[in-house]
């Protein structure tokens, strides 16, 4: 049996580790060169390390989000769902948003290749 799905956890919670610390290089070390995030922020996507350094780096002069891991899902073609809680706060901390969004996650080579946003399903097997 493959552990890929745990060591793709861990790389998970490594870069939601490192988001959450603000961290960029150890954030960006864990994405392939071709890496597509989404601007939930602000809509639309960015690609590859550049331009997600660009956009994060706007959106925490704006905001401050905090995302945990809650639970980890395997689906169809190696993809992890992930259920996060999300708390974001305004620059004077007030709370702007606190709710459940899930993170689909795309991997290529052991690395992070792209993430949604999306929808939590009712039900779905753990990881």
């Amino acid at each position: 049996m493959s552990d890929q799905p745990a060591l793709l956890i861990e790389l998970l919670r490594a870069a939601y580790a490192a988001f959450n610390a603000r961290d960029i290089d150890a954030a960006l070390a864990l994405m392939t060169a071709d890496v597509v995030w989404p601007k939930a922020f602000k809509g639309g996507f960015v690609r590859g390390p550049e331009e997600v350094r660009a956009y994060w780096t706007e959106q925490w002069s704006e905001i401050n989000p905090h995302v945990e891991p809650v639970s980890f899902y395997s689906q169809e073609a190696g993809r992890i769902l992930v259920d996060v809680h999300q708390v974001v706060r305004d620059k004077a901390y007030a709370i702007l948003a606190d709710e459940h969004v899930g993170h689909r996650f795309t991997f290529e080579h052991g690395l992070i290749q792209a993430m949604e946003v999306c929808s939590l399903p009712s039900s779905t097997p753990k990881a």
